[in-house]
């Protein structure tokens, strides 16, 4: 559809295929509302995103002046919107706003379009000046208005943009296990561990989008499945029977009366400084591996700062997530609900009402424990000559959080979720932290300026 209109003033867009043809798009400028051009579809002006892909998202306005004298023309102010890469007016960037003068030049960053600011009435004379020199003249300006191949099926020009900004990987694995939970219907088991699986893959990646670290996924995953197996050889046996036994971090028998303070001591022995020592240990190990390699392996596997050290920290706590959750809570809903009420269905209820919470808890539990203790490991990393200070501070905060996490649940509900909500702002304070340390910061795709 073609609607044709003359404008009081208008942008004459460049043509694409060749900047010297005379061919033109023209956009009329409103003398009441503002003008945005931007890749958004709700702009104004939209520019094409898969022939500019540098123009951002908002990337300038023209909006009309309310300062305008009786009898004058109309004028309008060219605003650059934050945008990544920059508005040119004139071939100099454009800082805040500036008036626009007819036949002024605009350039949406170094590579992207141009459109030129006239007044209708400019053209005007300008075609009575070719009239009087027995010249061609000059097509009159039009809006043009139609509907591309990209509109009507977006899918044609969306390209790479699905999988980098789309999420289309996540949205094809949520697709894939909400199918196997319909075929797990009836079977507990399976469906738990498929359930528990992906709230656990859910956390891990929030973290890794927060962290916006490139990392292997079989690097995460090894992280994950080398505590899963820690915890299933008899090395944990040998850490409780340290731990729990030399060190003073006794369990507690059930009924047995204990103040705040000694459970506090004991859950720091016994499941702070146990469980973090243990979801390390994988990442001690790509740490060494990743000292061997060659490039660009090395930077894939091993741990060469902050942010290396919080994604393997948070992928080994899924492993170990899902182990205590699936080995150990469930398990023992299921048989305490069964042996009180009988065989009635309501045991597995039971259990899938422990699983989701303790799962999806992990984001502020075991994930923030161990992304937090890896910070520092990274951190160690990168100050090799105070890592020893380091790497102790980094242990006994976050197995202090640990202990304090498993005090609050047998004090108080408001306060467990208190000291959640410290745990995870600990995370967040470390990842934030980790981004500006990174010596990757410039290809980081958390902190680098969205468009």
């Amino acid at each position: 559809m073609t609607d044709e209109i003359s404008p009081i003033a208008y942008l004459r867009q460049l043509s694409i295929s060749n900047r010297s043809d005379p061919k033109l798009f023209v956009h009329s400028l409103s003398i009441d509302d503002i003008t945005v051009i931007g890749r958004d579809p709700r702009c104004q002006i939209v520019v094409d995103p898969v022939l500019f892909g540098s123009v951002s998202r908002r990337h300038a306005e023209v909006r009309p002046s309310e300062q305008n004298e009786p009898n004058e023309r109309p004028s309008w102010w060219i605003c650059d919107l934050n945008s990544s890469n920059g508005t040119y007016l004139n071939g100099k960037r454009l800082r805040g706003c500036q008036i626009l003068r007819s036949g002024d030049r605009i350039s949406l960053g170094n590579d992207g379009p141009e459109y030129i600011f006239e007044y209708l009435e400019d053209f005007n004379q300008r075609v009575a000046a070719v009239t009087e020199r027995g010249e061609e003249i000059p097509q009159i300006p039009q809006i043009r208005e139609s509907v591309t191949l990209t509109q009507l099926f977006p899918i044609v020009s969306t390209g790479r943009d699905l999988t980098s900004k789309a999420f289309l990987v996540p949205g094809i694995i949520t697709i894939i296990f909400v199918v196997s939970l319909f075929v797990a219907v009836g079977q507990p088991s399976l469906f738990n561990r498929l359930l528990a699986g992906y709230i656990a893959l859910v956390g891990l990646y929030f973290v890794y989008r927060l962290c916006g670290k490139r990392k292997p996924w079989w690097i995460l995953a090894s992280a994950a499945m080398g505590t899963y197996f820690l915890l299933r050889s008899p090395v944990l046996l040998l850490f409780a029977e340290f731990f729990r036994s030399v060190l003073p971090g006794q369990l507690t028998v059930p009924g047995e009366l204990i103040n705040p303070l000694t459970l506090f001591v004991r859950m720091f022995f016994g499941a702070g400084l146990m469980e973090e020592l243990l979801k390390v240990i994988p990442l001690a190990v790509l740490f060494l591996i990743g000292r061997f390699l060659p490039a660009p392996w090395n930077d894939r596997v091993g741990i060469w700062e902050p942010l290396d050290g919080i994604l393997l920290g948070a992928a080994s706590a899924v492993g170990f997530t899902l182990v205590e959750t699936l080995g150990q809570y469930v398990p023992g809903m299921i048989q305490s609900t069964s042996l009180l009420l009988g065989d009635g269905g309501w045991d597995q209820l039971r259990g899938l009402q422990v699983l989701i919470p303790r799962v999806l808890g992990s984001i502020s539990g075991h994930m923030a424990y161990s992304g937090y203790f890896g910070y520092f490991i990274g951190l160690a990393v990168l100050k090799p000559r105070q890592s020893g200070l380091i790497l102790l501070i980094g242990y006994f905060t976050a197995s202090a959080l640990h202990a304090l996490w498993n005090v609050m649940g047998s004090v108080s509900e408001i306060l467990l979720a208190l000291v959640g909500m410290l745990s995870y702002a600990f995370l967040a304070a470390a990842i934030l932290k980790a981004r500006t340390l990174s010596p990757t910061r410039s290809q980081n795709f958390a902190t680098r300026l969205k468009s």
